[in-house]
């Protein structure tokens, strides 16, 4: 039991990285093809802007999140000595009372030059009109603006190894007030971004995420099958 746990406990944190890892590649690529604005939604204690490789009038970023998370978290860089970049803004946002355009707008955003979003670890706790609606204001944004982010599949679509995770992964986050609410086909969830109006959509397998950033480990550590990623570009 404990060693399947492990196993469980691993491939879950192994996910969190390729996430981010993935979103930064694809952050790097928008920018070698003119992209100057970066969105980070739900930055949550997201470190890309304090590690920002490129100049500040390279690339501009924007945290986008709650108001009291984001205040609790610039407190928390206070506490450790870490300055806040020249080139980070910060976007509180109150989706019960504003929109993220608004939002952005209050910010200094640039809605009439190309930006790349990252939206990791949010799509499932939001339920799927929030969720389209966000792809739809990307979606409208400039030519050569895209967004990278993670889902989590239909349970049924997944194993029986995967369910038994999904088991016991949703009874904890029931527990802790947080539930997964939002689930998705890949297929479907394709069709509806690119009716949505991004021109390149990819989704990429728990497979493939091994592939690009999990082969030839000796520890044999590799993602499971309930999550993915998916970037889309208009």
């Amino acid at each position: 039991h404990w060693y399947k746990r492990s196993l469980r406990v691993r491939a879950l944190r192994a996910f969190l990285v390729a996430r981010s890892r993935f979103a930064e590649d694809e952050l790097k690529e928008a920018v070698n093809n003119g992209v100057a604005q970066y969105v980070i939604l739900g930055a949550g204690m997201d470190t890309f802007a304090y590690r920002n490789p490129f100049p500040k009038d390279k690339l501009r970023v924007f945290e986008v999140d709650f108001p009291a998370t984001q205040k609790w978290k610039r407190m928390k860089l206070a506490e450790s000595r870490i300055v806040i970049p020249d080139s980070v803004t910060f976007a509180p946002v109150d989706f019960e009372k504003e929109t993220l355009a608004e939002g952005l707008k209050k910010a200094g955003f640039d809605f009439n030059r190309p930006v790349f979003f990252s939206w990791l670890g949010v799509t499932m706790y939001l339920t799927e009109e929030t969720i389209m609606s966000t792809f739809g204001f990307i979606a409208s944004l400039p030519k050569g603006s895209g967004v990278a982010f993670d889902y989590v599949i239909l349970p049924s679509m997944a194993n029986l190894l995967n369910r038994l995770v999904f088991y016991y992964l949703s009874r904890r986050l029931m527990r802790s007030g947080e539930p997964w609410i939002t689930f998705f086909d890949p297929a479907v969830l394709i069709n509806k971004m690119k009716e949505l109006g991004f021109n390149q959509v990819e989704d990429i397998s728990a497979k493939k995420i091994n592939e690009m950033y999990f082969t030839n480990r000796n520890d044999k550590l590799k993602v499971g099958g309930l999550g993915r990623l998916m970037k889309a570009f208009v």
